[in-house]
């Protein structure tokens, strides 16, 4: 019998999961609301590039070619290789392009039915006899509408595209009373290279935020407007951008990605000698912590531009903050063509920007808002049912309540890319999470609720502040992959010998053979 699997997006996370439906024998349905493959690639700035070093962002299956030697790759090489993949596994027949999800039903049992299951899918198997899903998707071209079927359901919509964040401000002191331009990053993204240099080509231009996005839209006006007309970073949180992965000359996987920097965290899960043994290695996590900061203030002479952040590199990591400075970032700062001004608060009048406790306003242009998305908030409005939305985001003082950082307790056979796109984008294991072939049986939905908690309380441990709902895994990705080799019945070390083991950082490629060896 024909088992439909839906997979909403095919960016990197959606070609992963269609590949591996289709070796288990399933059918995918891919729909994707833009003309090609790529996901955020897509839509990228001039002068972005990979900020993950390239060994670490691959697939385990499909390496980078031979062509591409920068450690750090230009986005039209990026999107190649996500392109040269979905072709070389002969994955796009299997995509309807232009092809918009607006909303996800389910079509089964009454909520409160479901509600009351003590098993995932009301017995345990993705491939459920008590319902199916209905997505209404609508054709880009002509606006038509269309319900497709399907007995599985994957989220790959991704956290960081199509619902900007945009800040709230006071009655009279928002966009509305400025009288230039205010947009937010995601509409200059969309620009073709040549009309968004001409865009701010000329323009006093003020850039509000301070993550990656920010700061390449920074250079590119710097680009454009030099020294004559600066541009203005506006941030509200200083943070430990990264110059280069080798603080002090040392691999940051060396410190951050090996098993032995795993044993000084606490971890969600673990026994009595483990949590021990964190204790008593914490102060060499703090070690470690400051000895890339240090590497970092030197590098970027962070304390002269008053740039040092107040708190930790072990929180930045946690919260999967780093990204890398655009090389000659902070030459242009010293030169004047880019001015930094901090701003916990701020709103607009009609000169620009009002910083608040400041009486002079900050005369601009054109606001270019690097605020981010609303990943939640995009997660949760697919679904029709209230409950369903509420249940699959959770709380807001919690982060997501996913079992695995994929699979939804409370929403029957549907699962998400949600933590498998945080650690380096492809995970390494994320390659080959099983939908339905009886290898992976979930837990209780009970079991699944207490472990969500577990990790919960790992990621308000140590990422800090609101960042705990990114669900970051970046400083536990190898206890992570080894829960879902567990599951699996696979071998979770991929190492030969127990130093190489201990100390080696672990990658793409050490999955590679997983599904072989077992």
């Amino acid at each position: 019998m024909e088992r439909k699997v839906g997979i909403i997006g095919a960016g990197i996370s959606g070609l992963l999961a269609s590949k591996y439906s289709l070796s288990k024998g399933f059918t995918p349905v891919v729909f994707e609301s833009r003309s090609t493959v790529g996901g955020v690639w897509t839509e990228t700035l001039q002068i972005t590039k990979l900020q993950t070093p390239k060994p670490l962002f691959q697939f385990s299956d499909f390496p980078w070619p031979s062509s591409v030697v920068d450690d750090f790759p230009s986005h039209s090489q990026v999107l190649d290789y996500i392109q040269s993949y979905a072709r070389h596994f002969d994955l796009l027949r299997h995509i309807k392009f232009n092809s918009k999800v607006l909303s996800v039903a389910h079509d089964g049992p009454p909520e409160e039915k479901i509600q009351a299951w003590q098993l995932w899918g009301g017995d345990g198997e993705p491939f459920s006899s008590k319902g199916k899903w209905n997505l209404t998707v609508e054709d880009t071209h002509d606006n038509s509408t269309e319900v497709y079927q399907v007995d599985f359901l994957i989220l790959c919509i991704g956290r960081f595209s199509d619902v900007p964040n945009i800040p709230e401000f006071p009655a009279g002191k928002g966009p509305e009373t400025f009288n230039g331009k205010v947009i937010h990053a995601m509409e200059y993204a969309a620009m073709d290279f040549d009309r968004a240099a001409e865009f701010i080509k000329g323009k006093r231009t003020t850039v509000v935020g301070f993550q990656k996005h920010a700061l390449d839209i920074a250079m590119e006006c710097s680009t454009a407007n030099g020294t004559e007309r600066p541009c203005r970073v506006l941030y509200r949180t200083e943070h430990w951008n990264v110059p280069d992965y080798l603080p002090w000359g040392v691999p940051l996987a060396y410190l951050y990605l090996n098993r032995f920097a795993e044993l000084l965290l606490h971890k969600p899960g673990e026994g009595f000698l483990l949590s021990l043994l964190a204790t008593i290695l914490s102060p060499l996590r703090w070690v470690f912590s400051k000895f890339v900061e240090s590497h970092i203030k030197k590098k970027l002479s962070l304390e002269k531009f008053g740039m040092v952040p107040k708190h930790s590199f072990l929180n930045q990591i946690n919260s999967c903050l780093v990204s890398t400075v655009p090389e000659e970032f902070y030459e242009r700062v010293e030169k004047g063509s880019i001015q930094l001004k901090k701003a916990p608060k701020f709103s607009f009048c009609k000169e620009g920007i009002l910083v608040d406790g400041e009486n002079t306003p900050l005369e601009t242009d054109l606001v270019i808002l690097a605020t981010g998305y609303k990943g939640d908030e995009k997660l949760k409005n697919i679904f029709v049912s209230p409950t369903f939305r509420d249940s699959i985001v959770g709380s807001p003082t919690a982060s997501l309540p996913l079992y695995r950082g994929v699979y939804s307790s409370e929403n029957p056979t549907v699962s998400g890319d949600w933590i498998l796109r945080e650690c380096f984008k492809l995970v390494h294991i994320g390659d080959e999470v099983p939908v339905g072939d009886g290898t992976f049986k979930p837990p209780s939905i009970k079991e699944m609720e207490k472990d969500a908690e577990k990790w919960d309380k790992y990621m308000k441990r140590y990422a800090g502040g609101k960042y705990y709902r990114r669900s970051c895994i970046a400083a536990i990705h190898i206890w992570y992959n080894d829960q879902l080799c567990k599951d699996m019945g696979w071998n979770p070390k991929r190492k030969k010998g127990f130093i190489a083991e201990l100390f080696q950082p672990y990658g793409p490629f050490d999955y590679k053979y997983a599904h072989h060896q077992n």
